[in-house]
């Protein structure tokens, strides 16, 4: 079945190896008869300060609204990002700030504590790089970013199944090594 895809590159340097994948994904992607918006956070031009939370919505700049319509068009997000800090870059974290909002993401529901997924009918592949090994992320750090971005942000969202790959340490890896990480990103780009 072909899917429309929107990637989210959420590395703010597109020549990056975050940049990298998100190419490969694309390219495969695309190769495999998959529609694809790519949506590269580093080249667009918005504030990601949310400055007074859901009290008064900042106007969306162009870009924002933009990409905010490749994510409704789209029934599978790509997200691409570096493990800073133990989460996602502030670049990435602004703009889910910016365009996840209350009537787009989600609704909350008149005197209830729940609330209504606005997202749902997507699916999401997350790819995350690290220079932590992934089993260390995962053992002793308790994977907090990959808890953020699956639970709190996409499946608040209704956005679900949520997969995660993470490829890592990539600071001693090998030419040989990162293009074996490019060939697992082929593959799954390919069955979509």
């Amino acid at each position: 079945m072909k899917k429309k895809i929107t990637i989210i590159l959420g590395h703010p340097d597109s020549s990056s190896y975050c940049g990298s994948i998100a190419k490969k994904y694309e390219q495969e992607a695309k190769n495999s008869g998959h529609e694809v918006r790519m949506l590269m956070l580093g080249d667009l031009i918005f504030d990601p300060i949310l400055h007074r939370g859901y009290k008064y919505i900042q106007a969306l700049e162009p870009c924002l609204a933009e990409a905010q319509d490749a994510i409704q068009w789209s029934n599978h997000l790509v997200l691409i990002y570096p493990i800073w800090w133990g989460s996602m870059p502030a670049i990435l974290k602004g703009f889910f700030d910016r365009t996840f909002l209350p009537g787009f993401a989600f609704k909350y529901r008149k005197n209830s504590q729940l609330w209504d997924k606005l997202l749902t009918g997507r699916s999401a592949h997350v790819f995350t790089t690290m220079d932590t090994p992934p089993w260390y992320f995962r053992l002793v750090y308790k994977m907090p970013g990959h808890h953020q971005i699956k639970r709190t942000i996409l499946e608040f969202s209704g956005v679900k199944p949520v997969k995660i790959t993470s490829f890592g340490p990539l600071r001693y890896a090998s030419p040989d090594q990162q293009e074996k990480w490019l060939e697992k990103v082929a593959a799954f780009a390919r069955k979509a």
